[in-house]
């Protein structure tokens, strides 16, 4: 299993964790917001969400700690998720 992990900032100015998954070919999402305590699971990853993924696994193939493979799905679930916009 891969994970990658990551924080942002929403509009009302609270802090978001990520934290993406790869396991067994599948990939899964999972947030929360700083101030809770449970996770919610994303079924669904949000075409913002795979681009921010895009970005940090393409910083990792960089540095050499992750395959290309994982930025080439990445790339595919961006393309099919672009087609239901």
């Amino acid at each position: 299993m891969k994970k990658h992990e990551w924080r942002e900032n929403t509009e009302e100015g609270e802090t978001r964790l990520v934290t993406a998954t790869r396991h067994g070919g599948r990939w899964q999402l999972r947030s929360r917001l700083k101030s809770e305590a449970e996770w919610t699971e994303h079924p669904v990853i949000s075409l913002e969400d795979l681009e921010t993924l895009h970005e940090i696994i393409s910083n990792k193939y960089n540095r050499s700690r992750a395959p290309y493979e994982h930025i080439l799905e990445i790339d595919a679930l961006i393309a099919k998720a672009q087609k239901k916009s």
